[in-house]
């Protein structure tokens, strides 16, 4: 089921008028790919609040003036997506930054300078995907492997 900003789950109730906008605009587009709605809130609020975070002013405008989310809003659908939703976690060093990717992902989620912040948000993504964490040291070995299945 997609939602709009009148019909939305009540964990959203509480959030900032424009993450919960952002938050059900990726609900929706995750749902379109197939994600089951209990993984889909979790996952579009983290990255709802990691947009907000970053975005500066004049960007925060233009989404609060853009056309609120529906639910019949066109999605692309990702046909990868399911196979991303249960994949690995990994934290691997390259190119001179600590990337955050998913197995099979043909490019990292998120990169960092600093391998905690890395691993920080690694493990959150594990955590919001119900999968497993690997973290690899710099020479690419593996360091260490975190399960968080329920």
């Amino acid at each position: 089921m997609a939602w709009d900003m009148l019909d939305y789950p009540a964990s959203l109730k509480n959030l900032e008028p424009l993450v919960k906008k952002k938050t059900i605009e990726i609900a929706n587009a995750l749902l379109a790919d197939g994600y089951p709605e209990d993984r889909a809130i979790p996952i579009a609020t983290s990255q709802a609040e990691k947009w907000y975070a970053a975005a500066d002013e004049k960007e925060k405008a233009e989404f609060k003036q853009a056309a609120d989310p529906q639910k019949n809003d066109f999605h692309k659908k990702d046909d990868n997506a399911p196979k991303l939703l249960a994949a690995d976690v990994l934290v691997k060093y390259r190119n001179d930054v600590w990337e955050v990717l998913s197995v099979g992902a043909k490019r990292a989620s998120d990169t960092y300078s600093n391998k905690e912040e890395a691993i920080k948000r690694g493990k959150e993504i594990a955590t919001n995907k119900q999968s497993t964490l690997r973290i690899y040291k710099k020479d690419g070995t593996l360091q260490a492997t975190h399960n968080y299945k329920e």
